[in-house]
């Protein structure tokens, strides 16, 4: 997560290099729409702020891409942000 003074808040979905795969607005959601985006898009979300985060969850696996180009070079599997944070 990042503050940007003055700027419009957003979601930017990163792949395992750091390149932008999406950019989500969130100005027009209630915490609980992002909430549920964030779940929707495959993050977990932990009970307790110190608890583990599963194994399967490490990597913070999100919406898979669909097939392109891009997908062809990169085919690492991505890192969406940092597993269990809530936003």
């Amino acid at each position: 997560m990042k503050h940007l003074a003055g700027a419009d808040p957003e979601l930017v979905l990163l792949s395992s290099g750091y390149r932008e795969l999406e950019r989500i607005p969130l100005s027009d959601m209630t915490r609980e729409e992002i909430n549920r985006l964030v779940v929707e898009l495959g993050f977990y979300r932990k009970e307790t702020p110190d608890a583990p985060v599963p194994e399967e969850f490490q990597r913070a696996p999100a919406k898979p891409r669909a097939a392109s180009e891009e997908a062809k070079k990169d085919p690492v599997p991505e890192a969406k942000g940092v597993a269990g944070q809530e936003l």
